[in-house]
């Protein structure tokens, strides 16, 4: 029993540290795509700016040029957030890892419980012991001094 409570115990830190580990992996990949995403909206609006500027300046050549590549950027940037915050993987990588630290947990109840019961049997057995010290011996004494008495009543 200690060992299959041990194995548990051991199986469900194991499956908390996966589960942790690859949220901190989309947390990482989420992270790294939203700087990316910051980056060529700063592009794009550095972009946008003088795009502007050169529309006010000149009426289209280098300013239309700026202003494609100022727009161009920032749908890449649109990108990037949805890319960053799609979540279907996380639910789907660590669904059998969950199921594995259930099964565990619900299996370590049981012999939790199963350890209290004995022990709640044992606490019983001391009691009754206790409460009446002859209880546990007196049926086979009686049947010990039945057996006299027949073998004395025979000869």
């Amino acid at each position: 029993m200690s060992n299959r409570i041990s194995r548990n115990i051991s199986i469900i830190l194991r499956s908390e540290r996966l589960i942790a580990q690859r949220h901190l992996a989309v947390l990482r990949r989420q992270t790294g795509l939203m700087a990316m995403a910051l980056v060529v909206s700063a592009v794009g609006l550095v972009m946008l700016n003088v795009a502007a500027f050169f529309a006010l300046q000149e009426v289209m050549t280098a300013a239309a040029a700026a202003l494609i590549v100022g727009v161009v950027n920032f749908l890449l940037a649109g990108l990037f957030v949805l890319l960053a915050s799609s979540k279907s993987s996380i639910e789907e990588d660590i669904n059998a890892v969950s199921e594995v630290r259930d099964m565990a947990i619900e299996d370590l109840e049981a012999e939790v419980r199963q350890a209290a019961d004995e022990a709640k049997s044992a606490v019983d057995a001391v009691k009754s012991m206790a409460a009446n010290p002859l209880g546990g011996i007196a049926p086979g004494v009686a049947a010990s001094i039945a057996k006299a008495i027949v073998k004395a009543m025979k000869t």
